[in-house]
């Protein structure tokens, strides 16, 4: 199963995670200092979600931006 979503296309982003040690300046320190960075995913919130699409009712993926932006009509 593919993480993409139907109505925009969103799909998994890459990023860093940041580990920082030290006291922050407005704290009274010297301030914060990056000590690593590792891979990480950002994974978008897919629902799946009974929708109307040209007249047949179908089961899709979407994100959850799309649905409550009403890109979606839900059957009932």
């Amino acid at each position: 199963m593919s993480q993409v979503c139907l109505i925009c296309g969103k799909r998994t982003q890459v990023g860093n995670q940041i580990e920082r040690r030290g006291l922050a300046k407005w704290k009274g320190g010297v301030g914060r200092k990056i000590t690593g960075k590792t891979k990480r995913k950002f994974k978008i919130n897919l629902q799946r979600v009974r929708a109307k699409i040209g007249g047949t009712i179908k089961k899709i993926r979407v994100c959850t931006r799309c649905i409550g932006a009403g890109k979606v009509t839900k059957a009932l």
